[in-house]
């Protein structure tokens, strides 16, 4: 396996990538014809999200079928030939495993429904209330309960997500057996990593309670059993020994859970995934409340993570975007008067971090947000039901509109843009959902033919990674901590250091260092090349990266 430290990982969302059968739907062969497309980029790792058999409520993510393609993406062969091709190429694919729940349409959870018990503890159903009402007053994500009552059993299953994906019993061994089969299965085709969706919810309580402080996260998140059920998975799998590259996305998780679930001593997973730096323009913690970024905060919480994770020999996954974030040149950037400086400067500020780096689908051109006008030009689950919990509220039509333009799901999932004919060259036919308009300026043919796009910066980003051992391995130290709009900070290994210094908005500022910092060269920037100084006035998101050997 290559070294994961060194490495760079590329989100795929197919639906949304590239169809080549023209049914308006992103497909396994049309991942297969772009492979030489992201080998240029320079990835390590292609990971897929879901393409599993599903009914599709949640675009995947309720899989009927963990061993079987869904035929709108393929056929088994054709992932094989995927699998092949990439290889070929020295990329590898991860897949994207789907454990906290399952479909309704599951064959596991269809026989529960039949009565047989044996399959329903493959489920959480739970004795309401004494009134008759849910176990619990916990929430589901999408809205709503997360109970849903089955008067053949008059009892209710738990749905963390969707009334469509129930949890599943990690507390029954037969449960665990049948997820590690599935994963034998596919490292047994050549598969070379996975991404294990929501992980950290898998271990609910001993006690089902309500939560008197809020949706009830607090009580199953990082349970009790989590480290001992990723450790059995890993062992009986042999995904360590395997040098299997795996990733857990973690839900309202914390630094010290990272830590063991990262840290190679523990043997859980490579990396983690959390995503506290990107609620910090959740007004209240609340996704569909708006404000702008709290700087301050997004600095805390980086170097609170950089720093911890280091000290406890954890290890970080780091991105700014994928299938469920809005596109982060539109949310932290400028993408109507600074779309590629912004751009280019949020990428250095991920790249050089300690952890590895995911690309999303299209953020390496600059895709923006959606800006769809009408809610029928929405899809997405999540978004619909918001929709109408707002609506009942009693917000207008265009605050909602407004709010979903900056917070929705959609704004990732849009077609990629791969030039400038009909639909972005993503489809011939009529694709799954609108395409962003600006793909006539934005898109990947456009990209190529310019030297100082998008593109080529983040292929640069992802070759120095490879080069520079101090991206991969150093230490991290915060610069000007205290500074209104300047993100900087130092990596340091052996005889190699970087400084790394990023006006995070569009207008000018200035850094001034204590003397001009020794022996240090120009590496990337965003603008021209300019040598280090003492005081370095900085143009609107401006980048600057500097190295010392």
């Amino acid at each position: 396996m290559q070294d994961f430290k060194k490495s760079c990982i590329y989100q795929i969302y197919p639906k949304s990538f590239n169809d080549s059968d023209h049914d308006g739907l992103g497909d396994i062969m049309g991942i297969t014809k772009k492979l030489d497309y992201l080998k240029l980029l320079g990835i390590d790792y292609i990971w897929s999200t879901p393409f599993f058999t599903s009914p599709q409520n949640d675009n995947g993510y309720d899989v009927a079928d963990y061993r079987n393609i869904d035929p709108i993406y393929g056929t088994m062969e054709q992932l094989e030939n995927l699998i092949h091709e990439a290889q070929k190429r020295e990329l590898g694919l991860m897949l994207d495993m789907v454990f906290n729940h399952t479909s309704t349409e599951h064959e596991w959870f269809k026989k529960a429904m039949a009565g047989d018990l044996y399959y329903k503890d493959f489920y959480i159903f739970k004795d309401g209330k004494p009134d008759g009402s849910a176990p619990t007053n916990w929430q589901s994500k999408f809205g709503g309960s997360a109970w849903e009552y089955i008067p053949v059993y008059n009892q209710y299953y738990l749905h963390l997500f969707d009334q469509t994906q129930a949890d599943l019993n990690w507390e029954n061994p037969n449960v665990r057996k049948e997820l590690k089969e599935i994963l034998k299965f596919w490292i047994e085709k050549g598969i070379k990593g996975f991404r294990f969706d929501v992980i950290n919810l898998i271990s609910k309580p001993e006690i089902y309670e309500d939560d008197l402080e809020g949706d009830g996260r607090r009580l199953y998140t990082d349970g009790h059993k989590i480290h001992e059920y990723l450790k059995e998975i890993n062992q009986d799998c042999g995904l360590y020994d395997n040098g299997m590259l795996t990733v857990g996305e973690m839900s309202s998780t914390t630094l010290e859970h990272c830590l063991r679930y990262s840290n190679p001593k523990e043997k859980e997973l490579s990396m983690c995934f959390n995503f506290h730096h990107l609620k910090v323009d959740y007004k209240n913690q609340q996704k569909w409340e708006l404000q702008d970024c709290d700087f301050k905060n997004l600095k805390d919480i980086l170097n609170h993570w950089q720093i911890g994770m280091e000290k406890g020999d954890g290890w970080n996954a780091v991105f700014w975007c994928n299938h469920d974030q809005p596109r982060i040149v539109s949310r932290f950037g400028d993408d109507k008067n600074y779309h590629q400086e912004s751009a280019k400067m949020l990428a250095t500020m991920i790249h050089f971090l300690r952890g590895t780096p995911y690309v999303f689908q299209g953020e390496e051109i600059g895709m923006t947000n959606a800006y769809f006008e009408q809610i029928d030009q929405y899809r997405d689950v999540e978004s619909l039901n918001i929709y109408h919990i707002l609506k009942k509220q009693g917000k207008s039509e265009r605050d909602i509109l407004h709010i979903l333009n900056e917070r929705s799901r959609d704004n990732s999932r849009t077609p990629m843009q791969w030039n400038d004919s009909i639909n972005a060259g993503f489809t011939q036919g009529n694709p799954w959902i609108g395409t962003t308009l600006n793909y006539l300026e934005i898109n990947v043919e456009k990209n190529l033919q310019e030297a100082n796009s998008i593109f080529f910066y983040y292929q640069r980003l992802i070759q120095l990674r490879k080069e520079l051992d101090c991206i991969a391995y150093g230490s991290y130290n915060p610069l000007f901590d205290e500074h209104k709009a300047v993100f900087a900070y130092q990596r340091c290994y052996k005889d190699e250091s970087l400084i790394v210094v990023n006006n995070f908005y569009g207008e000018e500022t200035f850094v001034e260092f204590d003397e001009v910092p020794d022996g240090y060269h120009y590496l990337i920037g965003n603008y021209e090349e300019r040598s280090i100084e003492q005081s370095i006035i900085l143009k609107p998101y401006e980048t600057l990266v500097f190295v010392k050997r």
